[in-house]
């Protein structure tokens, strides 16, 4: 019973109170819907000033998932990242990965002592590093205070409401718990893992892999090939993660699988989106500009292929897409020469 005690208090003192969104995107959006189920209040960092002052007009952000309705009473926001810090125990980052050392540029209060939570499904290009790692590196922030938010959970059905799960990993189990309660609501169910950093690479994988099945219906072929191309990529997800990060795991949970299922083929998929687009023809500055969205996939298929350098694994998908995109290999040769290892 004693032990029962002593487990709640410490899950109670890991139990944020303060909570602040970084990010004005559709993630970020439907991140602080959730948050308004289980929370009084939350801290909201834009950082357009002409966002923040339109969004109390409309009650609902003018960019992003323009059919939810917000009571911005509840809301602090702020265009100052500082304050926002300052302000908050907890912090949780929605933004496009490339744009992560953008928004950290102007910060000058410790995070040290904050938890972090990285919504960011991408790597942080030029240092190739995931975003726990990233935050740890440069931040100095422990890895007992670093949390990542995964599963297959698009923003678009987030925000009508549909029944979404989403994992909570973290190297501290009671933490991971306590947050749990932060995003658990009709909606939405939680479950936890310590499987940090195999996590963030899979949310980094499965853009790369929907960026392939794009290429591949842009090129007409059909659901039968889709599915094996996507039972290859997990296969292919399996080998990356256990050479670099070696840890028992089950890569047919939702956080993996489900992820890399829900972006290969979902309708709302950026990556895939992208990926249809140079299949039939566009350019990637084309499809890039005509998007008007961060295709993650992009950027993070040239940090694993960089990464991959030293460890070797075999990933001929990532390869291919790789080639596609920044060697301006033919999407027609490419996927041509990936059927024929496919089985």
């Amino acid at each position: 019973m004693q032990k029962t005690t002593e487990e709640s208090k410490t899950t109670m003192a890991y139990k944020p109170t303060k909570i602040g969104v970084i990010g004005g995107g559709s993630w970020a959006t439907a991140i602080a819907k959730i948050l308004l189920s289980t929370q009084e209040t939350i801290y909201w960092y834009m950082r357009r000033q002409d966002q923040i002052d339109e969004f109390k007009r409309v009650s609902k952000n003018p960019s992003y998932l323009t059919g939810l309705k917000f009571d911005t009473e509840r809301i602090f926001f702020t265009n100052k990242i500082n304050d926002l810090v300052k302000q908050v125990d907890t912090i949780i980052f929605a933004t496009p990965s490339p744009f992560l050392k953008q928004h950290l540029k102007k910060l000058r209060v410790p995070l040290k002592d904050k938890i972090i939570i990285s919504a960011i499904k991408g790597i942080v290009p030029e240092e190739n590093l995931i975003i726990t790692d990233y935050f740890q590196q440069f931040y100095n922030v422990s890895r007992e205070n670093l949390a990542v938010l995964a599963g297959p959970c698009h923003a678009e059905e987030v925000a009508l409401e549909k029944l979404s799960y989403l994992t909570i990993a973290c190297a501290d189990r009671e933490k991971a718990k306590a947050l749990t309660q932060v995003f658990s609501n009709h909606y939405i169910r939680t479950s936890t893992t310590e499987d940090v950093t195999g996590i963030e690479y899979a949310s980094v994988l499965k853009n790369v892999y929907a960026i392939a099945a794009g290429v591949c219906h842009g090129l007409k072929y059909g659901d039968n090939f889709q599915a094996v191309l996507m039972s290859n990529a997990i296969q292919e997800m399996q080998r990356f993660s256990s050479a670099i990060h070696p840890l028992p795991r089950s890569i047919d949970e939702s956080a993996y699988l489900g992820d890399l299922l829900v972006t290969g083929y979902s309708k709302f998929s950026r990556n895939r989106t992208f990926g249809n687009m140079i299949g039939k023809g566009y350019s990637v500055k084309t499809a890039q500009i005509e998007m008007e969205m961060i295709a993650e996939g992009y950027y993070g298929v040239k940090c694993i292929k960089e990464i991959n350098e030293s460890f070797h694994v075999q990933m001929p998908i990532m390869e291919a897409v790789y080639n596609i995109l920044y060697n301006r290999a033919s999407p027609v040769l490419q996927i041509r020469a990936l059927t024929k290892l496919m089985h």
